[in-house]
């Protein structure tokens, strides 16, 4: 493919203005408006910034209503649709080849260190049925599933949002940031028309809703949702905004591994939510909680 550096130095140009610009709006308004959450509760239980964009909202997922849903992949046909819906192709996704040495930190200017971050987000935010995360939970090795939930079990038996300050996806932000390592990558490989599609579509609207969530999330970055009298709390990549931001990146990267990502989200038992929201690290032992999450 024929690199077009002129257009890419432009286009670079422009979607770090206007990614300054969506986060200097979005991070004064929504995290005033948040605040006052239960007053402005949509229809779905969460409220501004959590919702992200009101025009986008209908195509987050939805609340799990039965057990055989929880943690339930949303599957090919659903994410090709989605991914039209906020913008996206499969034709300008990553090709196989594009994927494969991005994901393993090769290519031009590739770097084994962020590309290894960016693998261990994606597998946490598709820990659906049949993709478990493996831990180790009172010193045996132990499989886990929970990403309706929005938790996942850290490699050493942490329980705790995505969104968490050490977390590999977490951690990711700065290099999938405008800028960043992701969009330096895509350039050098190829994949401008990738980063082009990627930043015309719902993403950077949504990251920056996610991004005032973060901030006002304290330790535990959980989702409160109030519907019909009731409050629960779901983890952060669960959360419409961050669900969405998450979703347009993995597509882009692999249509594939986005339809792997949940179709529903489901409130955390109450004892675990608020275990996790009164421990003064934001986390807990899996191992304590473990009964409750089956």
């Amino acid at each position: 493919m024929t690199r077009m550096r002129p257009a890419g130095r432009r286009f670079r140009t422009t979607a770090l203005a206007l990614a300054g610009t969506i986060l200097l709006t979005v991070a004064t308004a929504p995290a005033t408006q948040a605040a006052g959450a239960v007053r402005t509760a949509s229809p779905t239980g969460f409220t501004i910034p959590f919702t992200g964009p009101s025009r986008y909202l209908p195509l987050a997922p939805t609340e799990t209503t039965v057990a055989s849903q929880l943690h339930q992949a949303i599957g090919q046909q659903a994410a090709d649709v989605l991914a039209a819906r906020i913008g996206l192709r499969r034709s300008t996704s990553f090709t196989e080849q594009q994927y494969l040495e991005f994901i393993a930190g090769q290519g031009v200017g590739g770097d084994p260190v962020p590309a290894a971050l960016v693998d261990a987000s994606v597998k946490i935010l598709t820990n659906t049925t049949g993709h478990p995360l493996y831990s180790v939970v009172n010193g045996v090795l132990t499989p886990t599933v929970l990403a309706s939930y929005g938790l996942f079990v850290t490699k050493d038996g942490w329980l705790e949002s995505p969104a968490y300050r050490t977390a590999p996806t977490r951690l990711v932000n700065t290099v999938i940031a405008p800028g960043g390592y992701m969009g330096r990558w895509m350039r050098a490989n190829g994949a401008t028309s990738s980063l082009i599609a990627l930043y015309r579509s719902a993403y950077l609207v949504e990251a920056a809703f996610g991004f005032v969530c973060q901030q006002i999330s304290g330790e535990a970055q959980l989702a409160p949702n109030t519907k019909n009298g009731t409050s629960v709390d779901v983890g952060m990549s669960m959360a419409p905004a961050l669900w969405l931001t998450n979703f347009a990146r993995i597509y882009t990267l692999n249509p594939a591994l986005a339809a792997e990502m949940p179709a529903g989200w489901a409130p955390i038992p109450a004892t675990v939510a608020a275990a996790i929201l009164t421990s003064p690290t934001g986390r807990v032992r899996y191992s304590d909680y473990a009964s409750a999450l089956q």
